[in-house]
């Protein structure tokens, strides 16, 4: 610096460098500090880095890609003097800073200081075993040493930083390479689902894959649940089975798989039958993507808890990345289950068109109101002793025509004739009115 020379100082952190500017200050040696701090005057702090007399303090900002101009007279001064307060965990950073003098043909120089007490050879560099050498070859705290057995050393431990970090990456890229796998499978679904023209054959794998595996679940046991499984099917789906009519026992677990495939698609193609075909694909396209879209949010959150506890299991001397990998891999198959799930609810629960859909729900099966009792034709009279019968072949889902045990829908009654007044004349034809007559039973 006394002899005008620039100079350039580079440490490992923030901290550093503005510990070293406020020492420069005490000894009042002008100086600039690039750190990311003045983002506002780095360009310029940069271009007067190679003046004559300048000291700039850096960090590894000042590394590849930061060309430092020198100013007129400096090469013949001895270029620009690169000092390093310490070693980087990378040897590639220091290289970087190194190169930062002698560019293309100019003078220049380079000098880095290493201490034993640095986080790099305290860590990784056996410093307590080389302090012990230097104190039994009588070296006082302070003095400077150069040797190439010390150089050998710093790049000793910087290589274990290096292969240290190595394995952290590699370790890192372990556990993203089974989200990428998840991921990949999720999202060409998703995008065979938007590009799809013919959704319903989307909708049909879904019913292929779903339904047998609902049924060998209740089924395929040592004790069949018939109920439990016709219980499941009247809930998702309006097919409105009995024990008595599904007759599972009459057939093999396949069988029954395709007896209710089916049925679940007999039931589909009437219900989309009362809707308009482009809105039908939209509505098929949404019940996918919905699904899909939920519950892959939840997963990713799931997944995120896994990866947090996972490392606890090293405890039992477990390797976390297998058990990362076996939890993970069985989550995704409850995840691709539960979108299939999904869908089915959602089949039968969804439509484009609120007049179409209660005219699909027109053909399920319902309760008719019947008479027994010879009464006047009236609204109100034919509320008395009536009794609840299911329709017969028009209410069956499935063609069976019997349509006993069906799934029954209390739809509004519609009167057949105005409303009689409760002081009109009854309609009967007795004379009397109607709250004396037949309004009076009702």
């Amino acid at each position: 610096h006394n002899k005008q020379q620039p100079v350039l100082v580079g440490t490992v952190s923030v901290e550093a460098s503005e510990l070293l500017s406020r020492m420069l200050k005490r000894e009042k040696i002008p100086h600039n500090v690039l750190n990311a701090k003045f983002h506002m005057q780095e360009a310029e702090i940069v271009a007067r880095a190679g003046q004559p007399g300048t000291v700039t303090i850096s960090t590894n900002m000042a590394g590849r890609g930061t060309d430092i101009k020198l100013g007129t007279r400096v090469p013949e001064r001895g270029g620009l003097m690169v000092i390093g307060t310490e070693r980087h965990e990378a040897r590639r950073i220091d290289r970087q800073l190194r190169g930062r003098c002698a560019r293309q043909g100019d003078p220049g120089a380079s000098r880095f200081y290493v201490s034993f007490e640095d986080d790099l050879m305290r860590n990784f560099g056996a410093a307590d075993r080389m302090t012990k050498i230097m104190e039994r070859f009588g070296l006082e705290e302070g003095q400077e040493l150069e040797h190439r057995w010390l150089n050998k050393s710093v790049e000793t431990a910087q290589k274990r930083v290096e292969q240290r970090n190595y394995l952290i990456r590699k370790r890192t890229l372990d556990f993203d390479d089974v989200m990428n796998m998840q991921r990949e499978v999720v999202y060409t679904y998703r995008n065979e689902t938007i590009d799809s023209e013919e959704p319903r054959k989307l909708i049909y794998e879904v019913i292929d894959e779903a339904v047998p595996a609902k049924v060998k679940e209740y089924l395929d046991v040592d004790e069949p649940h018939y109920n439990a499984l016709i219980h499941w099917v009247n809930t998702t789906f309006p097919l409105g089975l009995t024990k008595e009519k599904a007759q599972f026992e009459t057939r093999t677990v396949d069988e029954n798989a395709q007896f209710l495939i089916e049925k679940i698609k007999n039931a589909y193609e009437r219900k989309s039958s009362h809707e308009e075909p482009t809105a039908v694909k939209s509505l098929e396209r949404y019940i996918i993507l919905n699904a899909i879209d939920r519950l892959w949010q939840e997963h990713l959150y799931a997944m995120d808890a896994l990866r947090e506890g996972v490392y606890l299991r090293g405890y039992a001397q477990k390797d976390p990345l297998i058990e990362y990998k076996t939890e993970a891999y069985d989550m995704f198959v409850e995840l691709m289950a539960n979108i299939k799930n999904e869908v089915l609810n959602n089949l039968f629960r969804s439509t484009s068109n609120l007049q179409a859909f209660e005219n699909f729900l027109a053909t399920l099966p319902q309760f008719l109101l019947r008479e027994h009792a010879p009464t006047a034709p009236t609204a109100d009279a034919s509320v008395r002793g009536r009794q609840l019968q299911p329709v017969g072949a028009m209410a069956g889902v499935a063609g069976d025509g019997d349509g006993a045990g069906e799934v029954t829908i209390d739809l509004p009654i519609r009167r057949s004739m105005p409303k009689v007044g409760r002081n009109e004349p009854c309609p009967c034809g007795s004379g009397k009115k109607y709250k004396n007559c037949c309004g009076r039973v009702a």
